[in-house]
């Protein structure tokens, strides 16, 4: 399980987000609630949006991504990471254990900024050392 500084940023995975939105802190972990707590700040990457309007689009969820992470915005300061996406790009080509699109970048982007990601996915647990759950 990763170590959290007092400093840390936090990144979210797409389903973590949902859940959050849905039912709040009781659908997580208790080690990723306390990640949460203790991270100075928790961000989404772009994909994790994306991902949103993908399952919006095909009926899993009944939002679209702006008021869900506006939402969880205003209720736990949780903000868009803007780093550039080229990076991202560059940093997934080194992820090859995943062919999807959405985890690849979502890891890529919290691996970058050498960051622990919330998530319950089996496999990213298996292939990154900072994933929390």
């Amino acid at each position: 399980m990763a170590t959290l500084t007092q400093d840390a940023t936090v990144y979210l995975d797409t389903h973590v987000v949902v859940w959050l939105y849905g039912q709040g802190a009781s659908a997580i972990s208790e080690a990723a609630a306390e990640a949460l707590r203790g991270a100075s700040r928790r961000l989404f990457s772009p994909m994790v949006r994306l991902e949103l309007q993908y399952l919006y689009e095909i009926g899993r969820v009944s939002l679209p991504p702006a008021p869900v992470l506006d939402e969880l915005n205003a209720v736990m300061g949780l903000d868009l990471c803007h780093m550039p996406f080229a990076a991202v790009i560059r940093a997934a080509e080194e992820h090859g254990w995943t062919r999807d699109p959405f985890d690849r970048l979502i890891v890529a982007q919290a691996d970058l900024a050498e960051a622990s990601l919330v998530t319950r996915d089996d496999t990213i647990h298996l292939n990154y050392s900072r994933a929390v759950w």
